[in-house]
């Protein structure tokens, strides 16, 4: 353990981990839209199957403990595809916004990123994200949490 220049230990400051600021917006303006939408697969920390492995659900030690990635449960509202529409929307808004604050989205079997101009492409992962939409955030997100301007979320097209 390094020693301070009077000789005690020095302590490492733990950050309790936080949602990047672009998370914390959409998952607002979502919580606006939907009001009455399920919860019960949203998230935004990771469990232990996500400790052990690469997550953007896992806190960014080397960045305050900053988390970068969002779960929002499908059942948003009677019509069962409306969260198809969601994530299509967030997904031309990733594509269009000049701020590049989203990394990917997967939803349903499916994902979208900047690597095919954010085309929908099969995911085979081991979670289809049937039950939520996932979205990550790049480190841009971690302090700009300005409005997404996504229409089914009150925004401009």
């Amino acid at each position: 353990m390094r020693k301070l220049a009077n000789g005690l230990p020095h302590q490492r400051t733990l950050v309790k981990p936080h949602l990047c600021k672009a998370g914390v917006q959409l998952r607002e303006q979502i919580d606006d839209s939907y009001p009455e939408r399920d919860r019960s697969s949203d998230g935004w920390i990771g469990d232990a199957k996500h400790q052990s492995s690469k997550s953007d659900h896992n806190p960014d030690l080397a960045n305050n403990s900053i988390v970068r990635a969002v779960d929002i449960d499908s059942d948003l509202s009677s019509h069962k595809s409306e969260s198809l529409y969601l994530a299509d929307q967030i997904r031309l808004y990733a594509k269009r916004e000049k701020k590049k604050r989203i990394a990917y989205v997967i939803h349903n079997h499916k994902i979208a990123s900047p690597i095919l101009n954010w085309r929908w492409r099969k995911y085979s992962g081991s979670n289809p994200h049937t039950s939520h939409i996932h979205i990550s955030f790049t480190p841009k997100g971690d302090a700009d949490g300005s409005f997404f301007e996504i229409p089914l979320l009150g925004g401009k097209q």
